[in-house]
């Protein structure tokens, strides 16, 4: 299957502290790949120096073939790279609607876009509360406009940070039907959360970093059998 995403040789820090020490780092086309690590591993650098908001100190990224790797964020996104933030990040003083609609666009010819009707119907609380601001929501009310507003960008690989840290057992269950659905559709994903079992029955593939680096990877069968290796690196 052709990769999407192509991660060679990564290395980002923060001044001169490096966190990744040359990630690789591969996702397909219509695949769905997890990143496992105990916290302060990188998985979050990694993904923001995907989308261009953490500078790269060297090695490359390639997305549908392009290079990206000096891309700025706003560039990358219009390339197809949907952002869901750890932290959600609404806009706090918009409505629902107006979150969903700020950065709505199918630049890429999706033959069944996501509008706000579709999104609603994936979330009916957020059709329930669509003339709320952001500020008024809960924190599973906000998950949920984070991944519709990344939606309605119609993006070729849904990028998801901490998808249900925190949240209560009704809203993280919510949002992986959702995902569930999402990947019936042929949406790529790249997805770090600490939910195992959710993810062993979402992904294709899955990556543990620590200290920086790829320490394993496989798929779900290679994760089943291996689990007690890998569980020792996410600390559980």
């Amino acid at each position: 299957m052709p990769a999407l995403l192509q991660i060679q040789g990564l290395q980002a820090g923060y001044g001169a502290s490096r966190v990744l020490h040359g990630i690789d780092l591969t996702v397909g086309d219509g695949r769905i790949v997890t990143l496992l690590g105990k916290n302060g591993m990188g998985k979050t650098t990694t993904l923001k120096s995907v989308i261009g908001l953490q500078p790269k100190q060297s090695g490359s990224v390639q997305f549908g073939g392009r290079d990206i790797t000096r891309m700025a964020a706003f560039e990358a996104a219009r390339l197809g790279l949907g952002w869901v933030p750890e932290g959600r990040q609404v806009f706090p003083t918009l409505t629902v609607q107006e979150n969903l609609v700020a950065t709505a666009a199918n630049r890429h010819g999706a033959a069944e876009p996501f509008t706000l009707q579709r999104v609603y119907d994936f979330f009916p609380r957020l059709a329930e509360r669509a003339g709320n601001l952001g500020n008024q929501l809960s924190g599973g009310e906000q998950q949920m406009l984070a991944i519709g507003r990344a939606l309605m960008t119609n993006p070729r690989l849904l990028i998801l940070d901490e998808a249900t840290e925190g949240l209560a057992p009704l809203v993280r269950d919510q949002i992986w039907r959702v995902l569930g659905t999402l990947r019936a559709t042929g949406m790529a994903m790249l997805v770090v959360d600490k939910n195992l079992g959710a993810l062993l029955d979402l992904a294709d593939q899955h990556v543990v970093l620590e200290k920086g680096r790829v320490v394993w990877q496989g798929d779900g069968a290679a994760l089943q059998a291996d689990r007690a290796t890998v569980q020792g690196h996410l600390g559980i």
